[in-house]
């Protein structure tokens, strides 16, 4: 047997008393989560769910999340968590395409009115039978009428249940990739991936029962799911649930609850470093004092603002690598070995990572090609879509990843870019990433991003996105004339484009689709 609600149960039954969560003025003991866990379980079961059916779950980093997450793998059923900024239509593919038999919606905010667009997805799709509305106030009754709320369905149900037994490789999760280009798919991953993915991290990261997790990291994301919830109740950690990140959240939550462990996006490192506390209510020191280490991921961090979060805070940044199809992790820097800035560190334990060119032939320290990985943290395929799982494979038994990226003579990997994102100008390679690392070394810029755009003469033109430091007045001609001597002639952007603020996705991810869209109609 193994089965991924044990990184939860057996912290619960070794440390019952010891909190779990934290929200807002709530706690909740790892018994009070257990108890949860088994009702949701039981009232599934009533509902005819079975080992193997799909269920989703729309939920925001509410305590809610994670006792109804356990509570479907209790029963060897399948999670499939969605994205909370999906829409109705978008919610309809996510539901057919996993075969989601049933659906738990929290009922959201006048901002972002969850349960109405799930429940327009749930009517929009045949095979799912159940929709449940998790209300923000247990003895609400439903938004939407004629549905069931959260709390009546686990009303009744019994506070014991036994976990059903799975195999090692039986689908635990199914993750759905951001669908950057077609349609999204969905990732599925085993009970085994994602409980060795979760125990290796405990392990990367040194995790003791008296850490505290800040998590604004989305839970539906496998970054905050694998690398905070997972990992952190398999090693009885308290997790300190934030539903929306800013700069106030974290330090507050932070500041307040003695923190050790905050993970994030570089989006959120650059919030975070460039923060003005003008009515002085956070003690950097303080914090500083019981923050231990901070996780970086999703995407490359810049230099820059390691080097600030540092400084700010005393404490070492771990950047690492992976994606939805790695549970998510498949490189880390380790706190045991030489950290070298800018890369993402080594393979965990037990995952090869190497690098390939066009005709999968392994590359030399120092050349630039594809990022390929094999190990137990890869994917079983994608759900339902053999071709698009053989195409992710390429004919080999490495996964494919899409990222163009480099290893030096130690091992250590570097991401270069995204396959997809790299500008051929004038028959040059151009890597944005690159290009935005040396952007972020000027005063007066704050954030930065490259996009290629067609050009009749060199094929691409380079452009870039940027939004200034507060207060500062730059022009478009200096920015290019700054650049020109920072960089070779082929590679500095010949038009730049200011804006207060850069598009990005619920996980702080910035959308340079939506750049290039917008550069399209310029």
């Amino acid at each position: 047997m193994l089965n991924l609600v044990s990184t939860f149960e057996h912290s619960a039954n070794e440390f019952p008393n010891k909190k779990a969560i934290i929200f807002q003025d709530k706690s909740f003991s790892f018994s009070q989560v257990a108890t949860m866990v088994n009702k949701v379980a039981n009232a599934l079961k009533q509902k005819d769910i079975k080992k193997g059916d799909k269920v989703a779950l729309s939920c925001l980093n509410l305590p809610y999340f994670p006792m109804i997450y356990y509570g479907i793998l209790k029963i060897g059923a399948v999670v499939v968590p969605l994205n909370v900024l999906l829409k109705g239509r978008e919610i309809a593919y996510h539901l057919a395409d996993s075969e989601a038999k049933a659906y738990f919606c929290f009922q959201g905010t006048p901002e972002l009115p969850m349960a109405q667009e799930g429940f327009d997805g749930f009517n929009r799709t045949d095979t799912c039978e159940h929709f449940f509305v998790i209300t923000a106030d247990p003895a609400a009754d439903s938004p939407i009428e004629g549905t069931q709320t959260f709390d009546r369905l686990i009303d009744k149900a019994s506070h014991i249940c036994d976990t059903e037994l799975t195999s090692p490789e039986d689908t635990a999760v199914i993750l759905y990739t951001s669908g950057t280009t077609g349609f999204p798919k969905g990732a599925e991953l085993s009970h085994s991936s994602m409980t060795m993915n979760a125990i290796s991290t405990r392990h990367l990261f040194q995790l003791v029962p008296d850490d505290i997790h800040a998590i604004a990291l989305p839970l539906f994301h496998s970054f905050g799911q694998t690398c905070q919830m997972n990992a952190g109740f398999s090693s009885a950690n308290t997790l300190v649930l934030i539903p929306k990140f800013t700069p106030d959240a974290i330090l507050s939550a932070i500041q307040n609850n003695g923190v050790t462990v905050f993970a994030g996006v570089p989006t959120m490192y650059w919030a975070l470093l460039n923060y003005e506390d003008k009515e002085s209510q956070f003690d950097n020191e303080k914090i500083a004092a019981t923050l231990r280490i901070g996780i970086s991921g999703a995407s490359s961090l810049p230099i820059e603002i390691i080097k600030g979060i540092e400084e700010k805070y005393h404490i070492p940044i771990l950047e690492g690598y992976g994606l939805s199809e790695t549970c998510p992790v498949a490189t880390f820097s380790h706190l045991t070995k030489e950290r070298k800035i800018g890369s993402i560190g080594t393979p965990i334990w037990g995952v090869e990572v190497d690098i390939f060119d066009r005709d999968n032939k392994s590359q030399e320290p120092g050349v630039v090609g594809e990022l390929v990985i094999r190990g137990h943290n890869v994917m079983k395929g994608y759900y339902n879509k053999p071709d698009a799982t053989a195409d992710a494979f390429a004919g080999t038994t490495w996964f494919h990843t899409g990222d163009l990226a480099k290893k030096d003579e130690d091992g250590y990997f570097y991401i270069v870019d995204r396959l997809k994102d790299m500008i051929i100008r004038g028959g040059y390679n151009v890597y944005p990433r690159e290009i935005e690392e040396v952007l972020l070394t000027h005063p007066d810029i704050s954030l930065a991003a490259v996009i290629g755009v067609p050009n009749e003469s060199h094929g691409e033109e380079i452009v870039a996105y940027v939004v200034p430091k507060p207060g500062v007045d730059i022009t478009e001609d200096a920015i290019v004339e700054w650049s020109k001597q920072q960089m070779a002639a082929y590679k500095y952007p010949r038009v730049v484009h200011f804006r207060q603020a850069l598009p990005m996705t619920a996980t702080g991810k910035i959308l340079k689709k939506d750049l290039r869209t917008e550069s399209g109609k310029n």
